[in-house]
């Protein structure tokens, strides 16, 4: 800080995060004195000016930013886009602030708070975009789950969208490893909005997105949490006619493609289609893999009776059954994969194939220069984005006629 003092997070006894008073004329950590408790919102960032401190909070996904003095007193809230993530802040010598932030409907941009103000002004620090996207409309919704708990869902679609039930969906998530789904801008969703679609992402148990306590409720032997947050927001779409089981397509990658695998052998009645990247399917099996001990305190051990009890209750492999009908499949891995086996995808794709009994195919995509995702070269991005979409177009009749764009 400005004024001689250490402004520390501190989340001991505290999973939403405290901050914490260290003078540097005394620099114990008894010393430190706790000037902003532990709330609802999640604390992520902190950042100290000349005679403010700066908040940066966790809202279910969402992001909010609140100003304190020094002493953690005069708390107010500055104004953020809404539905959106507060990626940094930055203090400036005169109080003021600059934070970046990022929606699902705008790119990143700096935006800049006077010391005192409230309304920030967004500056000509921002990425473009080759599409607008203006007439998309972004709504929080929330779907209850078997147990009762709330689930935030984004729902975003063109304005002027008709609740018919038949519009195209793509639900997305991933839940897992305490990570938080927050707003992210991606210009190719103005692909799936121009032919008519409805696109989803939901803050479902095992994410960061409430705390560790929301991630500690998603995973272990609490895994199955994950799967019946995922169904019940696909329940919600359908009972809120946004969409039908035709038209309802999911996707997830890596945790998020166990998700899927988990959502095909619960669930196969709920979907017409699924993408499933770099997903683990065989959890009886994932610790054996040379990766495999970095996913024990996420999953458990089949050493432990109750965790393997858990483990495969939910295993998608062992609970494909022949002669189901099974909706339209893209499985997707990489043959460098060092995180995640390709085996997983490999061995699922065969068992759907043996066991189905639907017309729908059951599809795998190996990239041979691919892992699991980072570092993966842009033109391999860019097939990939194109398998995707050509297959959920075709799968769910998405010929344009919606759009005014193609």
């Amino acid at each position: 800080g400005r004024d001689s003092a250490l402004y520390l997070l501190s989340r001991a006894d505290a999973p939403h995060g405290k901050i914490l008073r260290l003078p540097l004329d005394v620099p114990e950590l008894k010393n430190a004195a706790e000037i902003v408790a532990s709330g609802e919102a999640v604390i992520e960032q902190i950042v100290p000016s000349t005679d403010a401190l700066y908040v940066a909070d966790l809202l279910g996904g969402p992001s909010q930013i609140r100003r304190f003095d020094l002493n953690g007193k005069n708390e107010t809230t500055i104004s953020t886009p809404q539905i959106s993530a507060v990626q940094e802040l930055l203090a400036l010598e005169d109080g003021s602030l600059l934070f970046r932030d990022v929606s699902y409907t705008d790119p990143a941009a700096w935006f800049h708070c006077l010391n005192g103000k409230t309304e920030p002004v967004k500056t000509a620090l921002q990425s473009t975009s080759p599409v607008s996207f203006a007439d998309i409309e972004v709504r929080r919704e929330f779907a209850t789950s078997k147990d009762g708990t709330k689930i935030p869902l984004n729902v975003l679609y063109r304005k002027g969208i008709k609740r018919d039930g038949n519009n195209p969906t793509l639900l997305y998530a991933y839940g897992g490893y305490g990570i938080s789904m927050s707003p992210s801008f991606d210009f190719t969703r103005r692909l799936w909005f121009d032919r008519g679609g409805v696109y989803v992402v939901a803050n479902i148990r095992g994410g960061g997105e409430f705390g560790e306590e929301w991630h500690k409720a998603g995973n272990l032997t609490k895994k199955q949490n994950v799967f019946d947050d995922f169904a019940a927001a696909a329940e919600y779409l359908i009972k809120e006619n946004y969409t039908r089981p035709g038209k309802l397509a999911i996707q997830g990658g890596s945790n998020g493609g166990l998700l899927m695998g988990a959502m095909i052998t619960q669930h196969p009645e709920l979907f017409r289609a699924v993408v499933s990247a770099v997903g683990l399917y065989d959890m009886l099996r994932v610790e054996l893999a040379p990766n495999g001990a970095f996913n024990v305190t996420e999953f458990g051990t089949v050493k432990n009776p109750e965790q393997f009890k858990a483990l495969y209750a939910y295993s998608p492999y062992h609970h494909v059954a022949d002669g189901t009908k099974y909706p339209a499949v893209l499985m997707m891995t990489g043959a460098n994969d060092g995180r995640v086996a390709p085996y997983h995808s490999r061995k699922m794709t065969a068992r759907l194939l043996a066991a189905n009994k639907s017309e729908n195919p059951i599809l795998l995509r190996t990239s041979s220069s691919a892992g699991h995702g980072i570092g993966t070269a842009l033109s391999e991005r860019i097939k990939q984005s194109a398998d995707i979409y050509a297959f959920l177009f075709g799968q769910l009749g998405m010929t344009g006629k919606r759009g005014d764009q193609l």
